[in-house]
C-alpha cells in the first residue's frame, strides 16, 4: 500500500516514519523496526492513556504501508505493584495493596482471573475495534519466566553505575523554584500528569536505600507476596541477596535463581528498550520532564545496557468536553470502550491522528460531539471534491484503514445530530426512526436502518446515556389550546404559512427552506433574501413559538427534523387552533 502522504512537512505521522526507518536503517539494518507502547492496567485505561497507542501505531502503521516490517509492541506492566484502590471498587482491595496487579482479584463481578487481565480485556476488544496491531507482551510473564534474569544480574552488577546517573538529579529545589541545573521548572498539574501518565510505574521510586547502599531490584515478598520490602545484602559472585519485608519475613536467595521480584521503574524502561530494540515509542509529560524516567533512561541504556534511546515525542494530555480531568485514579473515567459506544472508530482515530502528538485536545461526550461529527463530515466531502489540504486528507486516510485494510464504516452516513434528534423523538422505535430517515431525502430515501448503522446506534447510545432526561425530547400530546388562543394576527398567519407549505416542502431540505422563509415571506422579502439582523430576530422568535407549541420549550432538535419526525398530520393537530 503506498504512503498516505508525500508531504512530511504538515504530516506529523510521515515526518516521524521518515525519521524512525532511518534511524533503524543505520542502527539496526534487516531486523523489524520495533515501535512500542506500554500500559499498566491498575485501573480503567482511559483515552488520555490511549494516546500511548494510537501515537505509535500511527507510525508504524505508516512503516508498513511503506512495506517496512515493523512490529508494535505493547508492554502490560501488569507486573507493577497494586498502589491504591480505585473510586468505586470496596475499601477491602486495600488488603492487596503493594502485590503485583496479576495477583490481585479482579473487581467483583468480574469473569477474568485477575485485576491486571480485568482492565486489560476491556482495551484489547478496544484496540481491535480501532484497527490497531499490535503484540502484547506480558511483564509479569517476562520477570516470572526468567526472560529478564541476565538483564537483572546486569543491573545489579552495574548498580553503582545506575546510583550515579540517577545522583545527578537527585538535587534538592533551590529557592526562587530552580532546580540545581539552573532552569525554571513548571508548576504541573497532578491531574493533567495522572491523565497523560502511560505507566502506572512512572511514580516508583528509584531503588535508593537508606544506609547509602542502592539496588535497582524490588523483590516480592515470599510471605505476604507484597513489595514493602528491603534488600539489605547482595554478592555479585554468588548473586545471595537477602531482604526484609515489613510482614516481618526475611529471606535469602539466589538471584541468578529467583523470579519473584522486578527492576525498578528508572532501570526496568531502559532495560526493556536495549532488549526489545526498541526505535520508536512516546511517552507523557510525566516521563519527559527533567531528571524523569525517559530522560534518565537515556543514560542508563546507554551506560549500562549498550542499547539507545528510542526517538520518544511527548503527548500531551487529552480531555473529555465537559470533564475538566480525567485520572484513572477515579472512577467513572472515558475509556476507549466508552468512546467507542457513542463514536464510530474512524472518528476516534482521527481525533488522535489530526493532532500532533505535543498538542491536546478533547474528545467531546456532550453536545460537542455533534460539532465533531459535523467536521468530520464536512472534511469527508472535502475528501470526495478532492479540495481538502494534504495534511487532513492524510489525517483522514490514516483513520478509515490501516496498512491491513479498511475499517467498517456506515454505508449512508446521515448527520450524527439529525440521527440523534430522530432517536430522541422516536424514542428507539425501529419503525417510526425507518419512516422519518426515509422522508428526509424522497429522491434518495433511506430503505432500511441499517444504512444508517453503526452511525445510528452510536447516536442512540448517546442520546440514551448522555443526554439528561430534562433535555430529552418530548413530544405534545394534546394541541396547547392556551398558547393558540393567546397568538396575536402575524402569529396566526405564520403557523398559516407553515402549514400550507407542508405538503410541498416535505423533506428536510423543503422544511428548511419553509421554516426559515416563513419570517422572510411575512416581512414582504423575496424566500431566498440574505438575513438582516431583524429577519434573524423574527425567524428566532417564529422558531421558540414553534418548539413551546410542538415541545413545551424554547429550544429543541432542528425544526425540520422535529417536523419529519413529528409528522404532517399530528404538526397539523399541535399547530391548529
Amino acid at each position: 500500500m503506498p504512503t498516505v502522504a508525500q508531504s512530511t512537512e504538515t504530516d506529523w505521522v510521515s515526518r516521524f516514519a521518515d525519521e524512525v526507518i532511518a534511524d533503524a536503517e543505520r542502527h539496526a539494518p534487516g531486523k523489524p523496526i520495533v515501535c512500542a507502547s506500554g500500559l499498566s492496567p491498575s485501573g480503567p485505561i482511559h483515552l488520555g492513556n490511549l494516546r500511548e497507542v494510537m501515537t505509535p501505531h500511527l507510525v508504524a502503521d505508516e512503516i508498513r504501508r511503506r512495506g517496512h516490517d515493523c512490529v508494535h509492541l505493547i508492554s502490560w506492566d501488569d507486573y507493577d505493584r497494586f498502589r491504591k484502590v480505585p473510586a468505586g471498587i470496596d475499601p477491602s482491595w486495600s488488603e492487596h495493596i503493594g502485590k503485583p496487579l496479576t495477583s490481585v482479584p479482579a473487581p467483583p463481578g468480574s469473569t477474568q482471573p485477575n485485576w491486571a487481565e480485568h482492565y486489560k480485556a476491556a482495551m484489547v476488544t478496544a484496540l481491535a475495534e480501532l484497527g490497531v496491531e499490535f503484540r502484547g507482551v506480558s511483564q509479569t510473564q517476562q520477570y516470572t519466566s526468567g526472560v529478564y534474569r541476565e538483564q537483572i544480574l546486569l543491573a545489579m552488577r552495574e548498580r553503582g553505575t545506575i546510583d550515579a546517573v540517577l545522583d545527578r538529579y537527585r538535587t534538592k529545589e533551590k529557592p526562587g523554584g530552580k532546580k540545581a541545573g539552573g532552569k525554571q521548572q513548571k508548576p504541573v498539574d497532578e491531574a493533567e500528569l495522572a491523565a497523560a501518565e502511560g505507566s502506572g510505574a512512572a511514580g516508583e521510586d528509584d531503588g535508593s536505600g537508606t544506609g547509602g547502599d542502592y539496588y535497582p531490584y524490588k523483590p516480592y515478598c515470599g510471605a505476604c507476596e507484597k513489595d514493602f520490602t528491603t534488600v539489605v545484602s547482595y554478592d555479585d559472585d554468588t548473586t545471595e541477596l537477602t531482604y526484609t519485608c515489613t510482614c516481618g519475613h526475611k529471606e535469602t536467595v539466589l538471584l541468578r535463581e529467583y523470579d519473584r521480584g522486578k527492576l525498578v521503574w528508572k532501570v526496568d524502561w531502559p532495560m526493556r528498550w536495549a532488549f526489545e530494540g526498541v526505535t520508536f515509542e512516546p511517552s507523557g509529560v510525566d516521563h519527559s520532564s527533567p531528571g524523569s524516567s525517559y530522560v534518565v533512561g537515556g543514560q542508563i541504556v546507554r551506560e549500562v545496557f549498550g542499547g539507545r534511546q528510542p526517538i520518544g515525542p511527548m503527548y500531551a494530555f487529552v480531555g473529555i468536553s465537559g470533564m475538566a480531568k480525567m485520572s484513572s485514579s477515579r472512577g467513572g473515567v472515558p475509556t476507549p470502550s466508552d468512546a467507542l459506544e457513542i463514536m464510530e472508530a474512524p472518528l476516534l482515530r482521527w481525533l488522535y491522528a489530526r493532532r500532533r502528538p505535543n498538542q491536546s485536545f478533547k474528545v467531546a461526550f456532550d453536545q460537542e460531539i455533534q460539532r465533531t461529527y459535523d467536521e468530520w463530515d464536512a472534511l469527508e466531502r472535502r475528501i470526495a471534491e478532492g479540495t481538502a489540504q494534504p495534511a487532513d486528507a492524510a489525517a483522514h486516510a490514516r483513520s478509515v484503514r490501516t496498512a491491513a485494510g479498511e475499517l467498517p464504516r456506515t454505508p449512508r452516513p446521515l448527520p450524527y445530530r439529525t440521527l440523534a434528534s430522530v432517536v430522541d423523538i422516536t424514542q428507539g422505535s425501529a419503525d417510526q426512526t425507518l419512516r422519518i430517515l426515509s422522508e428526509l431525502d424522497p429522491e434518495r430515501p433511506v430503505t432500511s436502518l441499517d444504512q444508517t448503522r453503526p452511525r445510528l446506534d452510536r447516536a442512540e447510545r448517546w442520546i440514551s446515556t448522555h443526554v439528561p432526561a430534562d433535555q430529552r425530547t418530548r413530544v405534545r400530546s394534546e394541541p396547547d389550546t392556551e398558547l393558540l388562543a393567546s397568538l396575536d394576527d402575524g402569529q396566526r398567519e405564520a403557523l398559516r404559512l407553515l402549514l400550507d407549505g407542508l405538503e410541498t416542502h416535505w423533506s428536510l431540505d423543503g422544511l428548511t427552506t419553509l421554516v426559515y422563509g416563513v419570517p422572510k415571506v411575512r416581512a414582504g422579502l423575496d424566500p431566498e433574501a440574505k438575513p438582516t439582523p431583524e429577519l434573524k430576530l423574527a425567524q428566532r422568535s417564529f422558531f421558540a413559538l414553534l418548539y413551546q407549541l410542538l415541545v413545551g420549550r424554547d429550544t429543541g432538535p432542528r425544526l425540520p427534523t422535529l417536523l419529519l419526525a413529528v409528522g404532517a398530520d399530528r404538526v397539523r393537530t399541535l399547530l391548529t387552533a
